[in-house]
């Protein structure tokens, strides 16, 4: 008799969790499982705003929301990337996180938000933070070259990916 081995996969959870983390997990788990490997929601989750059976891949991450976060829950899968970058699209180069799953609002979004962003990493998610907080929320996605270390080149690539 042969025996069938599953394939494990690397999965990271993030945000309401009691324990956020990196967890092992057979191939073909969904969601709810990976949340349960991280010890399941905190009592903040917005549960409803995370796809539970949605299924995992190899390197995906799994954000839970807390409620009244402007953010919906995301499941992020890595594009075919050199760089390990965690990505919902296309490759890109350069900076922090990868694409969100949705557009970031420039207005509510949390550094761990921002750094989800293409070509953004957590000192100029920083960046936009501290401009947001000095000069109140953004009344134009066109303010983000106001940001040091944003130009016009970073500007278009982020436009389709944020809302104010």
């Amino acid at each position: 008799t042969s025996t069938t081995q599953i394939a494990k996969i690397w999965v990271q959870v993030a945000g309401a969790v009691r324990r956020p983390g990196v967890y092992e997990v057979s191939e073909g788990e969904r969601v709810f499982e990976a949340v349960a490997e991280a010890g399941g929601f905190a009592d903040d989750a917005d549960q409803q705003a995370v796809a539970l059976a949605a299924q995992l891949t190899d390197g995906c991450r799994v954000y839970v929301p807390r409620i009244g976060d402007a953010a919906a829950g995301q499941l992020q899968i890595p594009a075919a990337s050199s760089d390990g970058i965690t990505a919902t699209g296309p490759s890109h180069s350069g900076g922090g996180g990868g694409a969100a799953a949705g557009p970031v609002s420039l207005n509510s979004a949390t550094l761990e938000q921002l750094d989800t962003l293409p070509g953004i990493g957590p000192s100029l998610a920083q960046q936009i933070l501290s401009y947001r907080e000095s000069h109140g929320p953004f009344t134009s996605i066109d303010q983000l070259t106001d940001v040091p270390g944003i130009g016009a080149a970073k500007l278009e690539q982020l436009r389709p990916l944020v809302q104010l």
